[in-house]
């Protein structure tokens, strides 16, 4: 079959009614997590995973996957387009891509353009997401057929390749997000070993034989930990929420904004791709760019409609490139991806090279559903603005209560243990602490996910080798992927030592 075949099977399985339903409460689920600040897409995901495995609980296995991940994705590039609502109208960044949006944002909605900035947002977002859908469609399944022929030293080096990319770019140390990508491999070691049937840190404790559970530790370090950030810091919003007027763009703001949501969705796209870049960076080299050949560079800074434009279609651009490494490798390049590719393998479906081999109608049918999801959330936004703004001013003491209750319901409603409900909330002061002290926690996550398949992977080279660890220097890819590895860490290193400032990707 060809390509186009297999995109209008997808087609097919993304416009059956349930799915349909999915994408719309993906992306609006998306819309309002983006829109409130401090909740971000990696918490959104992850509070949603177990929602989702009840949701879908009368479908059959493949059926449940396909629509819980269409669900999943939808809340990922939905919040990608509320993020800016917050930016725009209050100068607080919804999630941490949405930054560079209130340099010029802000500006506009204190000119009275809020309208157009939000609009112009939203019409650059669903063009970046479209081109980054054409991007997904003709890459994906190539760059699987060619990891088809990786083998065990490969995959070990790539996963290898994906940890340090993260660790590379995330957070403010270096330092800490390796000592949080390390955490998070030791916590992938807890259970019985597969392959010897050895107890490893379990401490006898017969909850801990299956190992920890993924879900359990993402929902408590992120949804449960940002209830204890907004309890115990106050972290709520009082600012003066800018007021919309006209909502439709002028002839000359669509002007002057096609070319930058072009050049921004291209950039965006190319950087979403590499593992650890992410969305925050795309949006901060697209504004850069912009601001670089503009014969007005003046104008950025005091509300100009490039400086929205541009670092809008190339955050939602990320979000599009970041699900092919994932779809095709296996390998996350951002934490909502990491926590995305947990929620496939606790559906039993292992993203990666065989995924459109094995697995069509759900890697198609995903593929498809962020098409008309794009296509929901241009429609949503454009006359819902005034609404989604009112979404801010959802007071902490009403928000809390429904995010623990989430929590718990949801993670027990799937793993049936009181003793995961402890393991929330223990993790859910964890994850206040490592956050509040600059501790990373994609690199985590990341860990606990990769660390098995990692652990799993080097034990097969070195069988195949004898044990001798030369395989993954011997073998030309393995080599190339470790040495792309070790490059990701020590530049930034060098240039941080210099005193250059480095941009750093904060989600998580």
């Amino acid at each position: 079959m060809s390509t186009v075949e297999y995109l209008l099977h997808g087609l097919g399985t993304a416009m059956q009614w349930h799915n349909l339903v999915f994408v719309f409460f993906g992306v609006l689920i998306g819309t309002v997590v983006g829109v409130l600040p401090g909740i971000g897409p990696m918490s959104g995901v992850a509070l949603l995973i177990p929602i989702t495995a009840t949701m879908t609980s009368g479908l059959s296995p493949e059926e449940a996957a396909t629509s819980s991940i269409i669900l999943l994705a939808g809340v990922y590039y939905g919040a990608m387009y509320g993020g800016s609502t917050t930016s725009i109208l209050l100068n607080t960044p919804g999630e941490s891509s949405s930054v560079v949006t209130t340099l010029d944002g802000y500006q506009m909605a204190k000119q009275g353009r809020a309208g157009a900035a939000l609009a112009i947002s939203a019409i650059g977002s669903f063009a970046a997401g479209i081109i980054s859908l054409v991007g997904l469609i003709f890459l994906a399944r190539p760059l699987s057929a060619v990891a088809i022929k990786f083998g065990p030293a490969e995959y070990f080096s790539l996963m290898v390749l994906g940890l340090l990319a993260i660790s590379g770019l995330a957070g403010k140390s270096m330092v800490k997000a390796l000592m949080m990508t390390a955490l998070g491999l030791l916590l992938a070691t807890i259970g019985i070993d597969s392959v010897s049937g050895v107890e490893r840190f379990t401490f006898g404790i017969p909850e801990l034989y299956q190992g920890l559970e993924f879900l359990t530790i993402a929902v408590g370090m992120f949804a449960v930990g940002e209830v204890f950030k907004t309890i115990l810091e106050r972290d709520h919003n009082d600012g003066e929420i800018a007021k919309i007027s006209r909502i439709l763009p002028t002839k000359q703001d669509m002007k002057d904004s096609a070319a930058p949501i072009a050049r921004g969705s291209i950039l965006g796209f190319f950087i979403g791709l590499l593992p650890g870049a992410g969305a925050i960076l795309a949006s901060f080299f697209a504004y850069i760019v912009e601001k670089k050949i503009s014969k007005h560079p003046e104008k950025f800074g005091k509300g100009a409609i490039e400086g929205v434009a541009s670092p809008e279609s190339a955050n939602n651009a990320a979000s599009g490139g970041a699900m092919i490494p994932l779809l095709s490798l296996g390998i996350p390049s951002s934490g909502t991806t990491a926590i995305l590719m947990g929620a496939f393998i606790m559906y039993n479906v292992q993203p990666g090279p065989l995924l459109f081999q094995d697995h069509p109608q759900l890697a198609w049918g995903v593929i498809a559903s962020m098409f008309v999801g794009n296509l929901m959330l241009l429609i949503l936004n454009m006359p819902l603005v005034k609404l989604f703004a009112k979404v801010i001013e959802t007071p902490a003491k009403y928000l809390i209560p429904l995010i623990i209750v989430f929590s718990v319901f949801g993670v027990y409603a799937v793993q049936y243990s009181t003793f995961d409900l402890l393991l929330i909330m223990g993790c859910g002061v964890v994850g206040y602490v490592l956050s509040k002290n600059d501790f990373p926690l994609a690199p985590l996550v990341l860990g606990l996910i990769l660390g098995p398949m990692m652990e799993n992977n080097m034990r097969r080279a070195l069988t195949i080798s004898n044990g001798d660890f030369m395989i993954f220097l011997q073998k030309p890819v393995s080599l190339v992927f470790l040495i792309i590895g070790l490059l990701w860490i020590t530049i930034p290193l060098i240039l941080k030592l210099k005193g250059r400032r480095v941009l750093v990707n904060e989600e998580g």
